[in-house]
């Protein structure tokens, strides 16, 4: 009886600490559904590095590789925003609804438009192709950027991917 009371409290102990596996979601709006990745089976080349200051260096997004083409998908549902060019580079841009005040905004670049500003799109849904240039990266590469206001934020939170846990390594005894 006193073995079984003792499996019990450790199976307690072990979910306390570590978790029972059941998603936790990371924000209100991340529990609706995790956003897709806006290209396929991407490699992120280079990752967000928030500047110290608005107008400081730094990278305001992610760069995932993807050849020129590649159909790029919506993270989120929302309305675009933006869909043109500037600085000689295609840029897609969509406003979430139901994200806060300010809501949030995901950009897409270098981007072929296959959407018109105030056009309303669904999470996955095709909104461009990967264009060819000018280059923004030594290979051909998508940069997803994601803001609130004026504040740059890193898009990859979109993607929910829960929280890491440490996981019991079993046959070690515990101290």
């Amino acid at each position: 009886m006193r073995a079984k009371r003792c499996a019990v409290l450790l199976v307690l102990i072990l979910a306390a600490l570590f978790g029972t596996g059941a998603e936790v979601p990371l924000s209100p709006t991340a529990a609706v559904s995790a956003a897709p990745w806006p290209v396929p089976g991407p490699t992120v080349l280079r990752g967000f590095e928030p500047p110290p200051t608005p107008y400081a260096r730094g990278h305001r997004g992610v760069d995932l590789v993807a050849p020129a083409g590649t159909p790029v998908r919506a993270t989120r549902a929302g309305r675009v925003f933006f869909a043109g060019r500037v600085a000689g580079r295609g840029v897609v841009s969509v406003e979430h609804p139901g994200t806060g005040t300010p809501p949030l905004r995901t950009t897409y670049a270098p981007v072929d438009p296959q959407v018109e500003k105030g056009a309303e799109v669904g999470a996955g849904e095709v909104i461009g192709t990967v264009g060819a240039g000018p280059p923004h990266c030594a290979v051909s590469c998508l940069h997803w950027g994601l803001r609130r206001g004026k504040t740059y934020l890193d898009p990859l939170t979109l993607l929910n991917r829960g929280p890491s846990r440490l996981l019991p390594v079993l046959g070690v005894p515990l101290p």
